[in-house]
């Protein structure tokens, strides 16, 4: 056993509908202007590669949390996600075999300082405190593959107090499942336990404490959460 000298933190794991057993998180993966509309929404161009970021791993909150509204920030936006969990690892994956390393999805919420994340785009710096704040990733219970198949089309959609803000189709997304897999794993070898969100949809906009924030995907567990004081 290691002798640690300090405790090690706890490991951060994430509900599977279904079962008693939880899957651990490793990595989060993000994959940035992966629906047309919202590039357009947000003044950018979607031609081009893929662009990644990532959040750590304990960004991760559990389904029906209430998230405290972030400090260092004015401007909070939820982006409703398709994630994806990988259940065996590769690098330089193909394509073809993309879907073989997929342990299951869900859906997730990409919380962001939009501020923050605007003053970094015109000073050409990471996105890290934009994105990878406490509680910027709140994910509702994965379903595995095996019991709803992989995930190619199906509404999106998110709704703040009851009224829907975000809805499109995970068939509208630039790169799909497979081609998120097969370039994400040119640079980073992929390993079991990594979470992928895959691009939100147009309709992005603010939260402020006490909102509430319920979103879907056809076929899979619904995510919700509130906005707490700080």
């Amino acid at each position: 056993m290691d002798n640690y000298v300090i405790d090690p933190p706890p490991r951060t794991a994430l509900a599977v509908a279904g079962e008693r057993g939880v899957f651990p998180i490793r990595r989060i993966f993000c994959v940035g202007r992966n629906y047309a509309e919202h590039v357009r929404e947000m003044g950018n161009d979607a031609k081009g590669a893929p662009i990644f970021f990532s959040k750590p791993a304990d960004a991760l909150v559990a389904n029906g949390a209430a998230i405290p509204y972030p400090s260092n920030t004015a401007n909070l936006h939820h982006e409703i996600e398709l994630v994806l969990a990988i259940g065996k690892g590769g690098a330089d994956i193909a394509k073809g075999n993309a879907l073989s390393h997929v342990y299951g999805y869900a859906v997730g919420c990409d919380l962001t300082r939009r501020d923050r994340q605007g003053e970094a785009k015109k000073a050409g710096a990471p996105w890290d405190i934009a994105k990878g704040f406490d509680g910027s990733a709140p994910v509702a219970p994965l379903t595995p593959a095996a019991s709803c198949g992989h995930l190619a089309k199906g509404r999106i959609w998110l709704a703040v107090n009851g009224a829907v803000r975000q809805e499109s189709d995970i068939a509208e997304m630039i790169w799909g499942v497979p081609e998120i897999i097969a370039h994400l794993s040119r640079s980073f070898a992929l390993a079991p336990g990594d979470l992928i969100f895959t691009g939100t949809p147009s309709g992005v906009g603010p939260l402020v404490a006490g909102d509430t924030v319920v979103g879907g995907i056809e076929g899979l567990s619904e995510l919700r959460f509130t906005i707490a004081t700080r």
